[in-house]
């Protein structure tokens, strides 16, 4: 069964929670939002759906996203939609195609990603690696935990898309001071990457040099193609990774 991306399931779940006056139990979502995927409803009839483990787990991704972007709220099995979910369904939901996503054979321009794109490729990742990870998270542009209720950050991660460099590492150059977070720059033009190594150059003394060692510097592209290798085998990795 091929299954749509996580994020082409956010407006479907948005709008069967308007369909039915705001909220419902997650268990009558997962047999509905079949209907918006002919490409799966072939494989798995919508009856069928609440017990299919892999469709409830891709169900369950696409609504921790929501609730991390205040979109719905998650309470015991029960999702209600807020305020800001009801004005992505007026702004997006005619948009809505049907057709299942083509598969991208070509290498996606760094320019095309927008930075709330690329931090939604961060959240995924984390995810898919076990991480409880969170977006906008204590000032920082998206961060991976061991848990929900772990206090230490354990990776920070700044997205340099247009900005200020330094104002970027200076963030993670405090999240490494102050919990030993491990810091990732993620850059969109090869002028930012040279900008930050020149900043964090031991070398050159820059103002930046004491985490110089410590940091990853990932371009959009290379962070692109790590999504799509790890989510296209989210569930499987699921598998060698629980606790």
């Amino acid at each position: 069964m091929t299954l749509p991306g996580v994020a082409r399931l956010e407006l479907p779940i948005l709008q069967e929670l308007v369909a039915t006056g705001g909220a419902d139990d997650v268990r009558f979502l997962y047999g509905r939002l079949v209907a918006y995927f002919p490409h799966v409803n072939g494989d798995l009839a919508p009856a069928h759906a609440r017990d299919d483990r892999q469709w409830r787990r891709h169900v369950q991704c696409a609504g921790r996203a929501l609730d991390e972007k205040r979109q719905i709220e998650r309470r015991r099995g029960l999702w209600s939609i807020t305020q800001q979910g009801r004005k992505r369904v007026d702004d997006e939901g005619a948009s809505f195609s049907y057709e299942p996503e083509e598969p991208q054979t070509e290498p996606v321009a760094a320019s095309e990603f927008s930075h709330v794109q690329v931090q939604q490729m961060l959240l995924e990742i984390g995810r898919a690696l076990g991480f409880h990870a969170a977006m906008e998270f204590d000032y920082y542009d998206v961060v991976w935990r061991e848990g929900e209720t772990s206090p230490r950050v354990s990776h920070v991660f700044e997205v340099q898309r247009k900005g200020n460099v330094d104002a970027a590492l200076a963030k993670l150059k405090r999240a490494y001071e102050s919990q030993r977070s491990r810091p990732f720059f993620v850059v969109a033009s090869e002028r930012d990457t040279n900008r930050a190594q020149f900043q964090m150059s031991l070398a050159q003394t820059g103002a930046f040099h004491e985490i110089g060692r410590v940091t990853t510097i990932v371009s959009f592209e290379q962070l692109h193609r790590l999504h799509r290798a790890l989510v296209s085998v989210e569930d499987l990795l699921a598998q060698f990774i629980e606790r």
